[in-house]
């Protein structure tokens, strides 16, 4: 999956940027939707007591896959 298809950021803060000549709001950007469906998927599968055996690496590489998915099914 290339950068540009991570989802975009996963939330948006106004960042306001004061300087002496003006007040703008840009936004902020934190983690992307991508690394948080993947978040919410390991957290699921930490959950999983059966889960334990298993690497963390395939874990991982399992949570971006589903993260992959969710982004795939919502650009639909």
């Amino acid at each position: 999956m290339s950068e540009k298809d991570n989802g975009g950021p996963a939330f948006t803060m106004p960042m306001t940027m004061m300087t002496s000549e003006h007040i703008a709001n840009e936004p902020e950007y934190g983690m992307t939707l991508r690394d948080y469906f993947a978040a919410k998927a390991m957290q699921g599968f930490a959950a999983d007591p059966a889960m334990a055996a298993v690497s963390a690496s395939r874990i991982s590489e399992a949570a971006y896959m589903w993260a992959d998915a969710m982004l795939k099914e919502r650009a639909k």
